[in-house]
């Protein structure tokens, strides 16, 4: 944050000679941000501010959003120059560290999470503790928890080297964990992971290959899925992003607050999203339904929606969209893929809605949830591991953010405020004695 501040904001409050000089904050982009934390103490007031969503509860140099633009920066860089040209661990080097890697600290990273893939092998035995038909974001939230009783020499969240090989431990094993329990559904064995492989790679091998045959992945399958990670791997303060600042604030393990973080994830308004997409999709049917379905959602009476098209955030085009339509094509054609009726659904939706004057005027352009959800069927991805994956990519991004929490001096436990609306205080009364 600036030294400089762009002016102040006097508040008074009425009927009272009680005023507060407010001063605001500037980043280095974006709009100024008044510093209310002498409010209360001025004036005996709160802000109330329902979801945050005019509240900074941090300062942060990671991630900038500008959604009236369409822009989306990682430490500065577009997404979309990150997206064509890095690698998915390349962009964690950036968002951990706040630089792009050298060829030798490259090496360096890349070699310091691959050598922490593996789980420890008494690990295998929870996942036995599941139901076959457990969703794989509950076994995700259990493993990830549980990880802080395996590692204990990891836990000192003031301790800088507990904090590094946390996030080189983490980063490395939620994919084989999110692996592993997609395996545990369909009842195939457990794909120990190979550090031969590159990250994206790696994840689907341990999702695809059967230990009776080998296994090869398509490399045009592979970019596809490390350009997914990089394009999911960080969002700002969204809401799982936040529950994990939260949750770290307190002094808890750094495992304690990535499981909260997915938890909070699951949520079919955050990151289940491109599952309700596909849901939609089955909904409608077929091509011919697609017209119907769309005048249905431009009707005010209806309760239609129109999923994975607009989004909170962006409120003119989604840049990670943009990547992943050229993307979705690409993994059609390496596929071959001409007569799915989901996707050739799909197809139709999103050209119709591109095209149509009504979406047009509200800007709701296809989001990137709208394509990944396409691209994960696609690619055979069952979709009750659509969010599973998309954990397995914010990880990178939670621990990031949770890291930079844990080094700013000014952090302090979180506790937001309320309006207390319920009952006065009142005298208990003997239950004989009550109408």
């Amino acid at each position: 944050m600036t030294d400089q501040t762009p002016g102040t904001v006097t508040i008074t409050l009425d009927g009272t000679n009680k005023s507060s000089t407010i001063k605001l904050l500037e980043g280095t982009i974006g709009p100024a941000v008044a510093d209310i934390r002498k409010l209360y103490a001025d004036l005996g007031i709160f802000t109330y501010d329902p979801g945050y969503g005019g509240t900074a509860a941090c300062e942060s140099k990671i991630t900038y959003i500008d959604g009236d633009e369409g822009v989306l920066l990682h430490r500065g860089y577009p997404i979309e120059q990150l997206a064509m040209n890095s690698s998915f661990l390349e962009v964690a080097h950036l968002l951990l560290n706040g630089e792009l890697p050298n060829a030798a600290e490259k090496h360096d990273f890349d070699m310091g999470v691959m050598r922490h893939t593996m789980l420890h092998e008494q690990i295998r035995s929870i996942y036995q503790g599941f139901r076959r038909d457990a969703h794989p974001m509950a076994v995700m939230c259990g493993v990830v928890g549980a990880l802080s009783a395996f590692y204990h020499d990891s836990l000192d969240v003031n301790n800088p080297d507990h904090r590094r090989i946390s996030a080189f431990r983490l980063i490395a094993k939620v994919p084989t964990i999110a692996a592993w329990a997609y395996k545990y559904t369909i009842g195939q064995p457990f794909m120990y992971p190979r550090n031969d492989l590159g990250y994206a790679e790696n994840f689907l091998y341990m999702m695809n290959a059967v230990p009776a045959e080998p296994y090869h992945v398509n490399p045009v399958l592979a970019r596809a899925m490390d350009r997914i990670m990089i394009l999911h791997a960080d969002h700002e303060q969204n809401a799982s992003t936040a529950t994990v600042r939260l949750s770290g604030s307190t002094g808890a393990n750094p495992f304690a607050c990535i499981a909260a973080g997915i938890a909070s994830l699951w949520g079919p308004a955050h990151g289940g999203a491109n599952e309700a997409v596909l849901k939609m999709l089955a909904e409608i049917g077929h091509v011919d339904n697609v017209k119907p379905f769309l005048d249905q959602v431009k009707d005010k009476n209806s309760h239609s929606r129109l999923m994975g098209f607009g989004h909170r955030v962006y409120k003119n085009f989604d840049p990670r969209a943009k990547i992943l339509q050229a993307t979705c094509h690409e993994v059609l054609a390496e596929l071959g893929i001409k007569n799915d009726p989901l996707l050739d659904l799909a197809m139709e939706l999103e050209k119709i809605a591109l095209h149509d004057e009504y979406f047009i005027a509200r800007k709701l352009y296809p989001n990137v949830d709208f394509y990944s959800g396409i691209i994960l069927k696609a690619m055979g991805i069952p979709t009750s591991m659509f969010t599973a994956l998309f954990a397995v990519s914010r990880t990178v991004g939670w621990i990031s953010q949770w890291k930079e929490m844990m080094e700013d001096p000014s952090q302090r436990i979180g506790r937001p405020r309320q309006i207390y609306t319920g009952a006065a205080q009142r005298d208990y009364v003997a239950i004989d004695q009550r109408a």
